[in-house]
């Protein structure tokens, strides 16, 4: 059974931490083949959603407060293990995330950078695209937007 994580920076164990940080790597760096600055300094300011699979990091995302990323409150660092993938958690993870923010930080807008891959994935949770395309670290990305949940139970 997944055990889900919803924590600040400070509230993740140093093995937690290390968790985190190598399966990031594993996919951003090893299996995207993207060197990149993944510690950015930001993670001690962000929200971390993580599932937990026993000892095993399944899922993982941050969201990060306005200002620090974009202009409105972002989530980024979004990703599924390998041996978890296809099995719905990477919608079930943005599904949280997206919930505890309606229910937090109701009212307000939620950008992301995304790969372009991914549009249609995060398009089923309600967000636009808001850019032209854009490499980042070689990789095509867009901006995508989410209107507040307020303006979106309104609009259905």
């Amino acid at each position: 059974m997944m055990r889900w994580q919803w924590c600040s920076f400070s509230e993740l164990s140093a093995a937690e931490v290390y968790a985190v940080l190598a399966a990031r790597s594993e996919v951003f760096v090893l299996e995207q083949n993207c060197v990149y600055r993944d510690m950015d300094g930001l993670d001690r300011q962000a929200e971390h959603l993580v599932a937990w699979d026993g000892a095993a990091l399944a899922g993982y995302l941050r969201i990060l407060g306005p200002g620090l990323k974009f202009q409105e409150r972002s989530i980024g660092r979004v990703l599924t293990a390998l041996r978890y993938r296809r099995t719905g958690l990477g919608r079930e993870l943005m599904a949280r995330a997206l919930a505890q923010l309606d229910a937090r930080y109701s009212g307000e807008p939620v950008r992301i950078g995304a790969q372009a891959r991914l549009e249609a994935f995060y398009a089923s949770f309600g967000f636009v695209r808001a850019s032209d395309i854009y490499l980042e670290d070689a990789i095509p990305h867009i901006e995508m937007y989410r209107a507040p949940a307020k303006s979106l139970q309104r609009s259905s």
